[in-house]
């Protein structure tokens, strides 16, 4: 691929940062291996995540500071945060420093020992470990990643509440038990008249609290719908935006906290809680996972959104 001199980083796909004679002529065309690329930070901290460990080890050659850090965190906690271990190695042989305090107490070394290569770094004498809550945290993300197992959730929306009955959702929503027959005329085709079909919402029952489901729409992740369920609780809920991807939101005792997120997107600023951090990584591209263990919710498996929820009900004949 010919590139044009003084076009820096400009156009790089993340597919590119693998190919290391590409980045090669970049770099001997007068890119800077040190500047930012298309807003997106430097090109260090790109190979990192999205790259190989030949273009990590070209770029750490040609850096000034191996260590300079994009939003409170170096290429090599990238590297670790998106499981990239070859591109890890390669930054550390590069000087990179794998237990340099960052990300509100998760170095890149300390948040390996919670991803799938717990042994990527040599621990040192001081090194501090996994708490048991962290620790557990890690453990109960393995197993409810693999009981929810791949669903495709485009479309759907759910609230997960902590502590709160499926009976008890019922009146906080002001909704009514639907009859059978309404409820089979809906599934039908929901979108025959949709007005109508977005008042029609799921709630089920599982350990540590309900799930509130609504498998054409987003119903389940409207404000009203959340402000009520959190009353005295928490509810952590999602749409999967068949035109934006997914939206996530949490509320907290009758208020939205957060709006808008991208539950599971892997965006987590170094200022955010320590344990908002680790879950963030715990529970990269498995939104419907995040909702649940933001909740505390420990479904055994995937029926409270494969299958027919415990209830189907219907909401007040209003915008939701």
């Amino acid at each position: 691929m010919a590139v044009t001199e003084g076009a820096g980083w400009s156009g790089m796909r993340w597919k590119d940062w693998t190919d290391l004679t590409l980045v090669r002529a970049r770099l001997d065309a007068g890119a800077d291996p040190n500047s930012g690329t298309d807003f997106r930070g430097r090109p260090l901290r790109q190979a990192a995540q999205d790259g190989s460990p030949e273009v990590v080890a070209e770029l750490a050659r040609r850096v000034d500071d191996v260590d300079a850090e994009d939003e409170g965190r170096t290429a090599l906690w990238a590297a670790v945060f998106n499981n990239r271990p070859g591109n890890a190695r390669a930054l550390v042989a590069a000087g990179a420093a794998p237990w340099r305090p960052m990300m509100n107490g998760w170095p890149p070394g300390r948040l390996s020992l919670a991803g799938p290569t717990p042994d990527l770094f040599t621990l040192p004498a001081d090194g501090i470990g996994l708490s048991a809550a962290e620790a557990a945290a890690v453990t109960e993300a393995e197993r409810l990643i693999t009981a929810l197992g791949d669903v495709d959730s485009d479309g759907f929306s759910l609230a997960c509440v902590a502590g709160l009955t499926a009976a008890e959702a019922v009146p906080r929503l002001e909704a009514v038990v639907a009859d059978d027959d309404d409820i089979e005329e809906v599934m039908d085709d929901p979108f025959s008249d949709l007005d109508d079909s977005l008042t029609v919402i799921g709630v089920t029952d599982v350990p540590g609290g309900c799930v509130v489901s609504q498998p054409w729409g987003y119903a389940a992740y409207a404000h009203r719908v959340m402000k009520r369920l959190s009353t005295g609780t928490v509810c952590y809920a999602m749409y999967d935006n068949p035109k934006s991807g997914k939206q996530g939101g949490v509320a907290r005792n009758g208020g939205v906290e957060t709006s808008d997120t991208h539950p599971g997107g892997g965006n987590v600023a170094g200022d955010e809680p320590a344990e908002e951090i680790l879950a963030a990584y715990l529970y990269q591209f498995q939104a419907m996972a995040y909702c649940y263990a933001g909740a505390g919710l420990r479904p055994a498996d995937a029926r409270s959104i494969t299958g027919p929820p415990g209830m189907w009900l219907r909401l007040p004949d209003r915008n939701w």
